[in-house]
């Protein structure tokens, strides 16, 4: 039987600046994405501004009425990277099984760390090392990801919570579906209209209705709930076979038009062409983006990449229409997402179109550009476009993504 914990740093943005600076700890903090504008969004908040009422996504103004003496910082991405790589230093000291779920959470294998004790022995020493640091984690404590991750989430902040093999029926399924990973608002929404309601519920519906209903991922669905998650905790940094690269970023201020949308596309398809060519993974033939609205509703959209490309142009331009053909503006864009699958090798015989030399020139000049970024950052070189909201474009996406782990694929 395997241990396997989750480790999840408890109001992650706003611990860090507590942590930088205690006396904040007082205080009603948010952590926002810009203090000049007046569109600025909250990004985190301390247990103190939460109790008022305080949300993640909300806007300064909406957050100031509810608190009026809420003190707002703004973020600052490299001061939480260093936090999270103190953080997964202490994490490999248990073990090398360690994979991030994001800058704030990971997982780990500890079934061959019985010298440091029990999963939840574990867990508490890792509670109490974090807190040193002057941060608190939440941990999980079960025998696959998927209940570690529902473990880390029941108690919080800081506390352990150990879901066994033996009686894991009488703490999950009584849980909202929704609590399950990866099952978002729309497939919740979905399983309710055929009254699954909780995880149980889940856990005893027909898998052939499942799959007949969600596809290959009803499947998936109903082994997560009945504790058959058998995906393994990969090595930290273990280099493995890539099926996607994609970068997600909520912007400082809610975007208002499809010019906002162009600049912000343009940034994340630059991040995302200059990672799959820094891993020579070839081209792409199939583009995602996801939107989240001001109201924090999202949609995900997909479309083939005809011919396949790396090229950041190419994937900027499928993400574009997608999004024209999609949305229509009643509503602001809290946050935005591109992500590239399906690579094809010696993509370049593809298209009898296409002059081989071409390619390899483009190709030559992306990868010197994409060495640039690397050496001196990512805004050194930007499109003439980014110009028109530079703190847009200063963003850097790869500080901000989440990185979900291969074998969790949302329909959401």
């Amino acid at each position: 039987m395997r241990t396997i914990l989750h480790s999840d740093l408890n109001n992650f943005y706003a611990s860090c600046e507590q942590a930088y600076e205690p006396k904040l700890k007082d205080m009603f903090l948010g952590v926002c994405g810009s203090l000049k504008d007046r569109h600025g969004i909250i990004l985190a908040k301390n247990e103190k501004a939460k109790a008022m009422g305080v949300k993640t996504g909300m806007t300064i103004k909406n957050a100031k009425d509810l608190c009026p003496e809420l003190v707002l910082k703004e973020a600052d991405f490299d001061k939480y990277l260093d936090f999270s790589q103190k953080v997964r230093k202490i994490y490999l000291e248990y073990t090398d099984l360690v994979e991030p779920f994001g800058i704030d959470e990971a997982w780990l294998d500890v079934t061959n760390s019985k010298v440091f004790g029990d999963g939840k022995t574990i867990a508490d020493q890792i509670r109490s090392r974090v807190k040193k640091l002057g941060l608190t984690a939440s941990v999980g404590v079960s025998f696959n990801k998927v209940f570690a991750k529902l473990g880390s989430d029941m108690k919080k902040p800081d506390a352990t919570t150990v879901i066994g093999a033996d009686d894991y029926k009488n703490t999950v399924w009584r849980l909202p579906v929704s609590d399950l990973l990866m099952v978002g608002r729309r497939t919740a929404d979905k399983l309710k209209k055929f009254n699954v309601n909780t995880i149980g519920d889940l856990a005893v519906t027909s898998q052939d209705f499942l799959v007949k209903t969600f596809g290959k991922w009803g499947k998936t669905l109903w082994l997560f709930a009945n504790g058959e998650d058998l995906s393994p905790v990969r090595l930290y940094e273990e280099p493995d076979e890539i099926k996607s690269v994609g970068n997600s970023m909520t912007c400082y201020r809610d975007l208002k038009d499809e010019e906002d949308v162009h600049i912000m596309f343009s940034v994340l398809s630059d991040s995302v062409s200059s990672r799959v060519i820094r891993k020579n993974l070839g081209r792409a033939s199939t583009v995602s983006i996801s939107v989240r609205d001001e109201n924090l509703q999202t949609f995900v959209r997909q479309t083939k990449l005809n011919p396949p490309s790396s090229f950041a142009e190419d994937i900027l331009a499928c993400a574009i229409q997608l999004f024209k053909e999609n949305y229509d503006f009643k509503k602001g864009v809290r946050s935005l997402g591109v992500s590239v699958s399906n690579f094809v090798e010696n993509a370049s015989q593809l298209s009898i179109f296409e002059n081989p030399d071409d390619y390899e020139k483009k190709l030559k000049l992306a990868q010197t550009v994409t060495q640039i970024r690397d050496r001196y950052g990512s805004g050194v070189v930007q499109k003439a476009i980014n110009l028109k909201d530079k703190r847009i474009a200063r963003e850097d996406p790869e500080k901000q993504h989440t990185v979900h782990p291969q074998g969790f694929t949302s329909k959401d």
